[in-house]
């Protein structure tokens, strides 16, 4: 018999709870913890989504929680600890929401399912397969779900209801169409089937077989080996025998300890004299093996949860002594506040002279400031001003009690965070130092999104150390120009940025696959006009290509 122990929502939980990253530590830990779980390396990603889910706040971080709490069930079932992972899957429900992803809930009462079917508690694993697929919304993982029922009546040898479950299992284009799932379905059924003595039996067993080969599924594979070896062990002891033969090499080779275990149980029955004693035991030291693996895995897990808990004892000391320090560095803060004040007055004395010396210098200051602002002002006015109306609009006539219209509301002030972002990044103070090339290529990157894919070539082949920073500056900015350019008219996909030396001259090639401009429509946009301006400024050219409906390309040219 064949549980299916994966749901097809695995890869949507992964991108769901990564979305809700919301600081440098829990990016970090969720990082490691999924790579360690996609590794199977188990005892390390154990530790982090415990050090997860101890750090997360239980009445705003719901959703992180259970979905530690799925792994850390999923970790447990594994190792073959599925009272440890009935815990962690029932601790989970405890912070179901109305809003909590349906995935989640869907996996969780799978992973219980799936516990209390190895803890023999078969009708509360019906119970939870029935609670998963009364929340499922796909199809496939329905019938995943229906294969895990028929499968606890088969181990309640109710074949009747099991039949009855799997059979139209075998008609749908959703379990057809999925080779590994189709074959579990005829596994099962021909399992049934064998059990009533119905004569359809062998067929779907080797129809099962002959598919796991075809896809190469080693433990499925397995598991047909060890049915067909139960079916013939009354009426060809010889080919059963061989076909448990099979299991065992297979089991050996995938590394199965309780699909070797079976298989020498089934060599057991159908061996005789020395030989059935080797396999005897064998399979007693195999078991005994497994149990001293499995508790010393069920001892480093409680470990783990131990120090995880201590660990955030700790920090809540810490946290306290913390505050204790900050309320006495605010009582030495007051007694010093005539000091303070004597010194700010000296400081603004300081400045009032500072500034009557520099009195020119602060006024072109004063003039490049006030062109700053009305450049900023201008982005305000055309890049938010539009979305900052409508969000305004939406909080005022909807109903924001509603789940959906909450996370409409959310998504608009993310984009209005995210274009406010990017201003402040066009405004900021370029590096023109050792960290000037890694931020060009920062700001270059920033431009990636879904919808378009900024290509960058050569640029590691320019001595960058040799450029003068007023140069520098002027590149990144001029680039900067063009891409937010493009960003706002161009609708292309792809925009690609050669850098290169051209005797002593540095050329950049920009070109994308937009929509084009004629020469006056180019000449028209301020931003282009900004661009000219600024290569001029360093003795460069600037060169359009006037083609329009051709995309966009630039060349720019200047000394080095």
């Amino acid at each position: 018999m064949i549980i299916s122990f994966a749901l097809q929502s695995c890869k949507k939980e992964q991108q769901s709870i990564l979305k809700t990253i919301d600081n440098s530590n829990y990016t970090k830990n969720i990082t490691l913890a999924e790579k360690y779980i996609n590794n199977q390396e188990f005892d390390s990603a154990f530790y982090y989504y415990s050090k997860i889910k101890s750090n997360s706040n239980p009445n705003k971080d719901q959703s992180k929680i259970i979905y530690c709490l799925l792994k850390l069930a999923y970790i447990h079932q594994v190792h073959g600890d599925y009272a440890s992972s009935e815990s962690n899957a029932t601790e989970a429900i405890q912070f179901f929401q109305n809003n909590t992803d349906s995935y989640y809930k869907v996996s969780i009462y799978n992973i219980l399912g799936i516990s209390y079917n190895n803890l023999y508690d078969y009708d509360n694993a019906i119970y939870y397969y029935n609670k998963a697929l009364n929340l499922s919304e796909d199809e496939l993982q329905k019938a995943i779900i229906k294969n895990n029922i028929a499968v606890i009546y088969i181990e309640k040898h109710d074949y009747q209801n099991a039949t009855t479950i799997l059979l139209p299992l075998t008609l749908k284009k959703e379990v057809t169409n999925n080779f590994e799932n189709y074959a579990r379905v005829l596994d099962n059924l021909g399992y049934c089937y064998f059990k009533v003595g119905n004569t359809k039996s062998l067929n779907y067993l080797n129809q099962s077989l002959k598919i796991k080969k075809q896809i190469k599924d080693d433990f499925g594979i397995t598991t047909s080996y060890q049915t067909l070896s139960e079916f013939h062990a009354k009426t060809n002891p010889n080919l059963s025998h061989k076909y448990g033969q099979l299991a065992y090499e297979k089991a050996t080779k995938i590394n199965s300890v309780d699909d070797r275990l079976k298989s020498l149980a089934l060599l057991v029955e159908t061996s005789i004299g020395n030989e059935s004693k080797k396999f005897s035991m064998l399979h007693l030291h195999i078991n005994d093996s497994i149990n001293k693996v499995r508790q010393k895995a069920k001892n480093q897990f409680a470990k783990i949860k131990y120090d995880s808990k201590k660990e955030k004892e700790e920090n809540l000391k810490l946290k306290a002594q913390k505050a204790e320090n900050a309320l006495q560095l605010e009582q030495q803060k007051n007694k010093n506040l005539l000091l303070y004040f004597i010194v700010g007055i000296i400081i603004m004395i300081s400045i009032f002279i500072s500034n009557f010396l520099v009195a020119k210098n602060k006024r072109e200051k004063i003039k490049i400031s006030y062109n700053t602002e009305i450049r900023i002002a201008k982005k305000l006015h055309d890049e938010l001003a539009n979305d900052v109306y409508h969000t305004m609009a939406f909080a005022e006539t909807q109903d924001l009690s509603t789940s959906p219209n909450k996370e409409i509301l959310l998504t608009n002030l993310d984009t209005i965070y995210s274009r406010t972002r990017n201003i402040s990044k066009e405004n900021s103070t370029i590096e023109t130092g050792s960290l000037f090339v890694s931020n060009l290529k920062e700001m270059m990157s920033g431009f990636n999104n879904n919808e378009v894919n900024v290509l960058v070539n050569g640029i590691d082949t320019i001595n960058w150390t040799t450029l003068e920073s007023n140069k520098k500056i002027t590149v990144y900015r001029v680039l900067q120009e063009l891409l937010v350019n493009m960003k706002k008219h161009s609708q292309c996909s792809l925009v690609v940025l050669t850098f290169q030396k051209n005797e002593k001259k540095l050329q950049i090639d920009y070109s994308d696959n937009g929509i084009g401009a004629t020469f006056d429509e180019k000449k028209s946009r301020n931003g282009l006009q900004n661009v000219e301006n600024r290569i001029m400024a360093i003795k460069g050219t600037l060169t359009f290509d006037t083609k329009s409906n051709k995309g966009f390309k630039a060349t720019i040219l200047f000394p080095i």
